[in-house]
């Protein structure tokens, strides 16, 4: 039985911390049983890692996307463990895809986590360090961000282009490091409140990311996925897919297309949910649910008070 109009979302890159999870989420055997099976595929120990490790560690593109995927799919699991229903609809912002998926049953945990460590690697490689940029836009008209970008990098010879419509008013910019400047300049100008370059070395969501997508797609070739369980709003047309061959066609996309998270959270809406739990660390999605439609009501499993605190509130709704 699903918990009646409720959504799961998990999060992506910019969510990751040391102590991520709080120690005693240890104290669930579906945490550490998660991790131990992440710590064997990479090899190395995830739980260490982000409980006692370094933020410069944890802040690699290859690293940050396979612990962040684990801490998602370890709080869905704790979620199940502590008797926690299925909700009617998840999605994932950008890597937070994957960890739907694999909480959808749509993909295998531990292929996940090789596989989102590869595409953090391609992610990384696919674009010389310090020849991208990225950078968040807030209290501008999406449309404007749109006509700015497409007229600044019609002047070539750069790229940037919108990549993360996060909610209205909040757009992630990214392209070529100049390029991505003179958009910021021009933004300004265009009455932009806030301008702020993002700490990344990568052009995400860009056309410069094609080679990373088509590396990728190598890598998810064999790769076995299912119909999911529970429908995921994908990134890129924030729709949902029982396909897996049309599945592993998004998520090759999603690498070099914009993530369209407001999109997709009008679609989760429009399917009468009226509540929202973030399953992964931070709550940067709750903050951005509400400035979509603030009719949702936002719920977090980050700490294991809140793991609880949702279930009570969410007993009633089954």
């Amino acid at each position: 039985m699903a918990l009646a109009h409720t959504a799961f979302v998990f999060p992506g890159q910019g969510s990751q911390k040391v102590g991520m999870l709080a120690a005693a989420h240890a104290e669930y055997g579906a945490v550490r049983d998660t991790f131990n099976a992440a710590s064997e595929a990479l090899g190395y120990d995830m739980w260490d890692l982000i409980q006692h490790g370094e933020q410069d560690a944890l802040n690699l593109t290859a690293t940050t996307q396979p612990v962040l995927l684990t801490c998602s799919v370890a709080l869905w699991r704790a979620w199940q463990e502590q008797g926690g229903e299925a909700p009617v609809v998840m999605a994932g912002h950008s890597l937070g895809e994957f960890s739907a998926l694999v909480c959808a049953g749509a993909l295998d945990f531990a292929d996940a986590v090789r596989l989102v460590r590869q595409r953090g690697e391609f992610m990384q490689t696919a674009v010389p360090v310090g020849e991208g940029a990225m950078a968040a836009i807030i209290g501008v008209d999406d449309e404007v961000i749109v006509d700015i970008c497409a007229e600044v990098a019609g002047q070539g010879p750069g790229v940037v282009a919108p990549v993360n419509f996060n909610s209205p008013g909040q757009v992630v910019i990214a392209g070529h490091t100049a390029t991505v400047d003179a958009a910021i300049a021009a933004l300004k100008e265009a009455g932009a409140k806030r301008a702020m370059p993002l700490p990344v070395s990568a052009p995400f969501h860009t056309v410069l990311m094609k080679p990373a997508g088509e590396r990728l797609a190598e890598a998810m070739a064999e790769l076995a996925i299912h119909s999911p369980a529970i429908p995921v709003i994908h990134n890129v047309h924030c729709q949902a897919e029982a396909d897996p061959e049309r599945i592993r066609e998004l998520l090759v996309r999603q690498i070099y297309s914009p993530v369209q998270w407001t999109g997709c959270m009008q679609a989760i809406a429009e399917r009468g949910v009226s509540d929202v739990v973030e399953c992964g660390p931070g709550k940067v999605l709750s903050g951005l649910n509400r400035r979509i439609d603030k009719s949702l009501a936002s719920h977090s499993l980050e700490e294991p008070e809140g793991l609880q605190a949702t279930l009570t509130a969410l007993s009633g709704g089954a």
